[in-house]
């Protein structure tokens, strides 16, 4: 979100109209803070959503019925109706023929200013009710036979409760007179045939009406092509700008020691690396051996094998006489992680740590005693890991499972746990939601990528099927006949009991407002492992989520593990990190209310066996335009780069990136799928500034990014 300071020579006006409670503020003020329309920037970049043509008057003759127009003429008659509630009805004259406004909600002021004589200019859709023609709350203007036409189309919007649209358009205006939007950028950069930022943002708010409105829905007009250009320009100059400061940065050199713990590893190890692995480990090495931060991106698909990539690199470390940390969203992620890495490494005289927020506290105090003696070489939890009582004796890498799950105060606070002297551990991120080369051009240009773009032999394709829940009778059926070859099966459902109002999943799908949705009617888990229990009598059906105690988790996901339960029904608990090969038939249902890239993590718990697995997508009536494309997505295909292709067209940029939960800036303008060639132009326009003109390259990031660009460094 573009954030810049405007001039004002009132310090204690501005810090007051930080804070959208302030009690000096008018409701309308505080509805303009709340969208973050702070400063005169904010409201100069606060777009309209759509245009209105009150450049014309229409006839009422002339008006067809669905059509949208604006109409003036005098009232005739006005009175308050009530057909089931209270409603204002207005009869207005054009001369040429009569129309009624109908008002559902209305103020006692409004009857009394429409009275019969006053001239009303009016637009609205007309279409015809059961009296005649008429227009539901259209939006009404008094008027004089002097009062002239708008000369441009008339802007529509964004804003929330208690925004009017005319005072947010008067607020505009005034911000574009005040507002700092003189060009920053040096000649040459800009393509000549777009025009100035503020000649570009007085055109998009001010169109003229024979302007397209075909390019400025599509943003092809130039004045869009301009906005684009600069907000790109300034995501990848802080990127860049983060990567370069980053090089100054001093960490530990790690080398990769022949008949190290590295190569030891690698020779208990009970598989071969993918050629795919044993790349991406060289590429980690030489970064470690370097005297600079690693900040690299280890992304791969489900089950391509990135543990053993991290367990690989902390071995370097390790080798090295340096600790080693290993970060996961969720505990029963963390678990796993821990059980794998604890099986291949302790028996090389490894010491790993346990650290969660559930551990009791004497357990957690020798874990901590651990860490901090340095005795405990490699480090696996949660968030319990960048704790302030956790302190340790020299690490030098850190591994974040799932980066996109955290903030980026808490990625930040994990790279400070080395204290000495003016070094900074290596980070290696790690990403099972495999990111498409154009959108890392933008949002990853400070970071180093590594792809395992293969997956290990021997796993089984998945066949993924669409069902809606009429059948969910034949489902439990086929549960049945899984479980009676010896197969086990997953049931995933959105919800936990029918007192929580919002889908946790919600999160993943782009534009929705979870904070205040209504309660959904969707199955919960609890009520679907009542109802299997008592349709499979002979099945054991085991439950899981993430209210459970700690140990009562680990208890359920060991006897699943073991076989002693056949069906678990569990949420999303299970996304990441659980390695069940006896798995084969994956039910999710409420399908079509889970994101693209979370469907394709929970149909990864299957097919890591040798037997043939299934994904079984149960979806309720009626379908959104994209949740059919999720389904078709998941039904076209399994690979993952063309899941995060698809989700990204879907659910664009901000969401696909996690950067709600990053903090790093959104794109409001641009779109990375449809603005390719402007990204390349970009790039070269990024390069020349930083080389030539830097402190033009600095204005550019605090007008678009502000504060906001230190988030990019994390």
């Amino acid at each position: 979100m573009p954030r810049q300071a405007a001039a004002s020579s009132n310090a204690k006006a501005a810090a007051s109209a930080a804070k959208p409670d302030a009690p000096n503020l008018s409701a309308p003020q505080k509805a303009m803070h709340r969208l973050g329309l702070v400063r005169d920037i904010d409201l100069a970049l606060h777009l309209p959503l759509r245009y209105e043509d009150e450049t014309v008057i229409t006839p009422l003759r002339q008006a067809r019925d669905g059509q949208t127009v604006q109409v003036e003429g005098v009232v005739r008659d006005n009175r308050v109706e009530v057909r089931g509630r209270r409603q204002l009805v207005v009869k207005l004259d054009d001369g040429t023929g009569e129309v009624l406004l109908r008002f559902l909600n209305f103020y006692g002021s409004q009857q009394k200013s429409w009275g019969p004589g006053v001239r009303l200019r009016v637009r609205g859709e007309l279409r015809v009710g059961f009296f005649g023609r008429e227009m539901v709350h259209p939006n009404v203007r008094i008027v004089s036979d002097a009062t002239p036409l708008s000369t441009a189309l008339t802007p529509v919007y964004p804003a929330g409760a208690g925004l009017p649209q005319a005072y947010l358009r008067k607020a505009v205006e005034g911000a574009l007179k005040r507002a700092p939007l003189d060009e920053v950028l040096p000649a040459g950069v800009v393509p000549p045939q777009w025009p100035s930022l503020r000649q570009a943002l007085h055109s998009l708010h001010h169109p003229s009406p024979s302007a397209s409105v075909d390019a400025l829905t599509d943003h092809s007009d130039p004045a869009w092509q301009r906005l684009k250009f600069e907000e790109l320009l300034a995501q990848q100059l802080s990127r860049l700008q983060a990567k370069a400061e980053r090089a100054h940065l001093k960490a530990p050199v790690l080398p990769l020691r022949p008949q190290g713990l590295h190569e030891r590893l690698l020779g208990v190890l009970p598989f071969e690396l993918t050629a795919a692995q044993r790349r991406v480990c060289e590429e980690i090495a030489l970064d470690l051996q370097r005297p600079q931060p690693m900040h690299r991106l280890l992304q791969g698909d489900v089950g391509s094998g990135k543990t053993v990539v991290a367990a690989l690199s902390a071995a370097i470390a390790m080798e090295a006489g340096w600790q080693c940390a290993l970060m996961a969203p969720t505990e029963i992620l963390a678990e796993q992680h821990f059980r794998k890495l604890v099986g291949w490494l302790e028996p090389l005289g490894v010491k790993v740590a346990w650290l969660t927020g559930s551990l009791k506290a004497k357990a957690k105090r020798e874990q901590l005693a651990a860490v901090a003696s340095g005795e405990a070489q490699l480090v696996v939890g949660t968030h319990a890991v960048i704790q302030d009582q956790v302190e340790f004796s020299r690490l030098g890498l850190a591994l974040i499972d799932e980066q996109h799950r955290f903030g980026v105060a808490q990625r930040l606070q994990l790279r400070r746990k080395l204290d000495e002297g003016d070094l900074e551990p290596h980070l290696l991120m790690m990403s099972a939601t495999p990111i498409p080369r154009t959108l890392a051009m933008t949002y990853l240009a400070d970071l180093e990528v590594s792809t395992i773009d293969e997956l290990p032999p021997g796993r089984t394709p998945i066949v993924t099927k669409v069902f809606a829940d009429t059948r969910r009778e034949e489902v439990i059926e086929r549960i049945r006949h899984e479980v009676g070859k010896g197969s086990q099966v997953y049931w995933v459902c959105p919800l936990i009991d029918e007192t929580e109002e919002t889908d946790q999943t919600a999160d993943a799908m782009a534009g929705r407002d979870s904070a205040k949705r209504p309660p959904l009617d969707l199955s919960n888990v609890t009520h679907t492992h009542i109802e299997l229990s008592e349709a499979l009598p002979e099945v054991g059906v085991g439950l899981l989520h993430g209210r459970l105690p700690a140990a009562e988790k680990a208890e359920v996901m060991d006897r699943f593990a073991r076989g002693e339960l056949h069906v678990l029904v569990a949420t999303t608990v299970i996304e990441v990190g659980v390695d069940v090969p006896n798995a084969s038939l994956m039910v999710i249902e409420h399908a079509e209310r889970f994101g693209l890239s979370q469907l394709h993590q929970l149909r990864g718990r299957v097919g890591r066996g040798a037997v043939a697995s299934v994904c079984v997508l149960l979806y309720a009536s009626p379908l959104s335009d994209s949740g059919k494309q999720r389904l078709r997505a998941m039904a076209e295909t399994t690979d993952g780069f063309e899941i995060s292709r698809r989700d990204l067209d879907i659910r664009g940029p901000g969401e696909f990136m996690g950067a709600r939960q990053s903090g790093a800036a959104l794109l409001r303008f641009a779109d990375l799928a449809e603005d390719q060639a402007l990204l390349a132009q970009v790039q070269q326009a990024a390069q020349l500034l930083l080389k030539q003109h830097p402190e033009a390259a600095q204005r550019h990031i605090h007008r678009w990014l502000g504060q906001k660009a230190e988030y990019l460094k994390a």
